[in-house]
């Protein structure tokens, strides 16, 4: 239902990897974020397809994604511009919590 969830609902997808980056962001564990990256590749054609758009090896890309992957920050933002999104900065506003 998630996969078919982030398949038909492009603002659902955006939400789902924007709270998955948040909780990144909060703690600096990598898993909840790659499994919103796996889910949302999954949902988007899958590792092959995103392999091939993005020209990376196929077995880079799920060792990347694995649950105990470790990807550097040049490989996430090939993979979030391969789903359609990008990786961008905003000023931090200290009148508002973290």
């Amino acid at each position: 239902m998630l996969i078919e969830d982030l398949r038909n609902d492009p603002e659902h997808a955006y939400a789902y990897l924007q709270v998955a980056l948040e909780e990144f962001k909060e703690d600096g564990d990598t898993e909840h974020l790659l499994l919103a990256l796996r889910d949302v590749t999954e949902a988007k054609g899958g590792v092959p397809a995103l392999a091939e758009k993005v020209n990376m090896g196929k077995t880079s890309l799920y060792k990347a994604l694995s649950e105990k992957g470790n990807p550097r920050l040049s490989t996430i933002y090939i993979i979030l511009k391969g789903l359609g999104y990008k990786l961008m900065l905003a000023p931090f506003d200290e009148r508002q919590p973290a």
